[in-house]
């Protein structure tokens, strides 16, 4: 733990740099809101292959049909020097919330640069080490981090401040962005593909449909960590009959969780191998000991009970009382009540203490965002406004769930008037109109956020022509919701989208 340690809170960049006097603000506005771009030139090294690349921070203004300013959206955008704006994809990426700025994806996954949390425990103070990220995509494409309306350093206009906070809303102000985004830089010909985080692949499902109404046909969709159909979570009540289905698809990632903590008796070495022995148990004998409901023998809920307390490392006891159903949020404080711990929602490799180990219900706290907002924050702030040298007098908003959810105010979750939340037919129907469109689906096996047995439930029962599933591929790996925490899976991942940009792009 403390080599690990060590390694998390390493100087930023080189040890032997010497110290920087802080940027100065960027040069007043001209109109409040507005603050000049930032264009800056660096360099890169993937796979051995030194790329150099222009990054320009700034702001794109979204107007409403009567071409009044409603909002100002920040991004930063990393071009490849020297490529054919014709041939040269561009990617455009975000995270969800829906709330959050794009601080996770621009500063963890596969930008220029990445920070170094700890994986898998807490990360403690800074300094924390930010580097050159050696899996970054820009050898692939060019990348385009967009922070969702109001949060970063983007601001709605007076009088617009909440015009963009619901599904279909927000989904029209990202793709005026990028109708905006394609216009200024000349990039209409060139390949594109979306790259959407959690509630970002909401946001892609629907937006891929609502760009190509728009004349913007995608090459391609990453839908990391996915949630399309809302009815299958548990939070949206009884999506189908007796409301079974969330006991169903998130038990896999239960049973992975048990496996990673140890509590699986004669389990196997290999993870997918495990996972795999569940998700036919679920679909198969427990889908049909849950539809059976009280019907079902007092031999056959002997037998479920017997391999749901060994998939899950839970006592047998615990089990039946809870009538074969243990939801995940109960679930986090009973594996490790013996450890007087509860594991994380969006990782659960994430652990913490807990203050009241009586509980039946989940954490105060997640254990994940625990480690991960003070390094991530800290990044963003140190890199946009002294490496990018955008430094504004404002606030970097890394999220806004206060100003969305505050004073009883809500996001609008109605998509197309229809509750709950489904953007799975939006998919469905730009695969169908565009059949060359390519989804990549990104899963971590320790994510109960947008578990991946629901996913893959929902990406293969789309209702398009058996020839477009092929145009469906999935990666699954030893990590949570944010992939990208890990670095050995964030090494395969990047290997799986460079192969994937490859065949569609027919490279």
């Amino acid at each position: 733990m403390l080599a690990a340690l060590a390694a998390t809170v390493a100087p930023v960049r080189a040890a032997s740099e010497a110290p920087k006097a802080p940027s100065p603000p960027t040069a007043a506005p001209s109109e409040p809101g507005v603050f000049p771009d930032s264009v800056t030139e660096h360099v890169v090294t993937i796979d051995g292959k030194p790329i150099h690349y222009t990054a320009r921070a700034g702001l794109i203004t979204l107007h409403d049909q009567q071409n009044v300013p409603t909002a100002r959206v920040f991004y930063t955008a990393y071009t490849v020097d020297g490529a054919n704006p014709m041939t040269q994809p561009v990617t455009f990426l975000y995270n969800g919330g829906p709330g959050s700025s794009t601080m996770w994806l621009r500063m963890g996954s596969v930008g220029p640069v990445r920070v170094l949390a700890a994986d898998g425990q807490a990360s403690g103070p800074p300094p924390y080490r930010i580097e050159d990220n050696p899996y970054s995509l820009l050898d692939k494409s060019d990348l385009v981090f967009i922070d969702m309306p109001d949060s970063g350093f983007g601001r709605n206009m007076p009088g617009k401040e909440r015009l963009y906070f619901g599904v279909d809303q927000d989904v029209a102000a990202f793709g005026q962005f990028i109708e905006n985004y394609i216009s200024q830089f000349g990039r209409w010909n060139s390949p594109k593909f979306l790259f959407g985080e959690s509630y970002g692949t909401t946001r892609s499902a629907a937006l891929s449909d609502y760009l190509l109404n728009h004349g913007v046909a995608l090459n391609g969709v990453v839908l990391q960590s996915s949630i399309l159909n809302f009815g299958l979570d548990f939070t949206s009540g009884n999506p189908i009959g007796g409301g079974d289905w969330p006991y169903v698809l998130y038990l896999p990632t239960e049973a992975a969780t048990a496996w990673y903590h140890h509590k699986v008796a004669n389990a196997p070495a290999d993870l997918g191998t495990f996972v795999k022995e569940v998700d036919d148990f679920a679909l198969g004998e427990y889908l049909d000991a849950l539809y059976r409901g009280d019907k079902i023998s007092a031999s056959e809920r002997n037998d479920v009970v017997r391999k749901l307390s060994r998939y899950l490392g839970v006592s047998p006891e615990y089990v039946r009382e809870s009538n074969l159903r243990i939801p995940y949020t109960r679930y986090q404080s009973e594996l490790l009540r013996p450890e007087g711990e509860v594991f994380g929602r969006l990782d659960s490799r994430y652990t913490t203490t807990t203050t009241d180990r009586a509980s039946y219900e989940g954490p105060q706290w997640d254990p994940t965002d625990s480690s991960i907002d003070a390094p991530y924050t800290t990044a963003i702030n140190q890199y946009l406004r002294e490496d990018l040298k955008y430094n504004p007098p404002i606030p970097y908003r890394a999220n806004i769930y206060g100003i969305i959810y505050g004073e009883g105010k809500s996001w609008d979750f109605a998509h197309n008037g229809q509750y709950p939340t489904n953007v799975a037919p939006d998919l469905a129907d730009a695969m169908t109109q565009n059949p060359r469109l390519h989804v990549f689906s990104a899963n971590g096996y320790y994510d109960f956020a947008t578990p991946f047995f629901a996913t893959q439930y929902t990406l293969e029962h789309l209702n398009i022509a058996s020839s477009l599933q092929n145009n469906i591929s999935f990666g699954f790996y030893p990590a949570g919701h944010m992939i990208y925490l890990s670095t050995p899976a964030l090494a395969q991942y990047k290997a799986d989208l460079a192969r994937w940009y490859d065949s569609v792009l027919g490279r």
